[in-house]
């Protein structure tokens, strides 16, 4: 809870994350931020190696960690914030603040783990009480509402195509007319989302049709 704390008021960009932790483990607590900080997983436990790579960790130090290992890995991670300039920072989740379409996000679902930049998500289904992100060929249950999702969501990416739908603007690949002056957009990979009479107007106006 204190590192919950910590990464929302301080905004790193980089954290070394144990695993087994008092109160939840590291993949509890990435699930818990809006949007995550780069991560090297730092555990006794190799079992996990697996399980922190599918989730795109930067890197994975064994415990008891070596200085030469330890070098190694900062001076990589050095080298390609460098290169690459961070711009996905951890929000505070307490903040007002939309999240960016470079924004990395962490996903838990059952005992599968998935960091996945908000830009590669082409659709959010409200299931139930929760919301099943669809990117590439994953689809996880992620357990936060459709509403109080679309306020974090930037709207320059992102529309609300009905109850149930968001859907990523730059994944329309074509739109149509549909029943009583809905339309309906297909997007990339052949799913069809069907954009209600009320908001059918707002969209013309977002893509000046």
């Amino acid at each position: 809870m204190e590192a919950l704390d910590k990464i929302r008021k301080l905004q790193p960009d980089l954290i070394f994350l144990d695993i087994n932790m008092p109160g939840k483990n590291g993949f509890e607590l990435l699930a818990d931020l809006d949007t995550s900080p780069q991560v090297v997983f730092v555990t006794a436990y190799d079992e996990y190696a697996v399980k922190a790579f599918e989730t795109n960790a930067l890197d994975y130090l064994l415990k008891p960690v070596r200085a030469e290992r330890l070098k190694k890995s900062v001076d990589s991670i050095r080298t390609a914030m460098l290169e690459h300039p961070k711009s996905n920072v951890a929000q505070g989740q307490d903040s007002n603040e939309k999240l960016r379409p470079d924004s990395q996000v962490f996903l838990k679902d059952g005992d599968n783990f998935y960091f996945v930049r908000l830009s590669e998500i082409f659709l959010f289904e409200s299931e139930d009480n929760y919301v099943r992100v669809h990117f590439s060929n994953n689809r996880p249950l992620h357990r936060k509402s459709l509403n109080s999702l679309e306020e974090k969501l930037p709207r320059e990416l992102f529309f609300r195509a009905n109850r149930q739908q968001i859907f990523n603007l730059s994944f329309i690949t074509n739109i149509e007319p549909f029943f009583h002056g809905s339309l309906r957009v297909t997007l990339q990979g052949g799913i069809r989302v069907e954009i209600s009479v009320r908001r059918a107007s707002e969209f013309k106006e977002k893509l000046s049709l």
